[in-house]
């Protein structure tokens, strides 16, 4: 694994630690499940099990596009929401640190 990855992976892995309430869990595998997504749809989708902000999930879109780069935004004109996409190359390592996380917590609630 190049140096650049793991650097991201261990973002990815630090900003999924600190997720006290299971929201960026929650969000990473929507991403990771829908493929492309808008902020709007991303919202609907949280709001239904969580109580967030459209602000809050805008945040956090924009943290994980801009810190953590695994994701790739697109505006096709000024008129229309950024469609934001997870890069085909951390497919793989957003799937293996989810499973991990969800495999952490696991041990330590029993």
């Amino acid at each position: 694994m190049s140096s650049f990855r793991t650097k991201i992976k261990r973002r990815l892995e630090r900003y999924l630690e600190l997720d006290a309430d299971g929201i960026r869990y929650a969000v990473m595998k929507t991403i990771l499940r829908v493929k492309r997504i808008t902020v709007d749809l991303l919202h609907d989708a949280l709001s239904k099990k969580f109580k967030v902000t459209h602000k809050t999930v805008a945040s956090m879109v924009g943290y994980i596009q801009s810190k953590l780069g695994i994701l790739h935004a697109q505006k096709q004109s000024y008129k229309t929401h950024i469609v934001y996409t997870l890069r085909d190359e951390y497919v793989d390592l957003v799937r293996s640190v989810l499973r991990r996380s969800v495999d952490a917590k696991t041990q330590t609630a029993t």
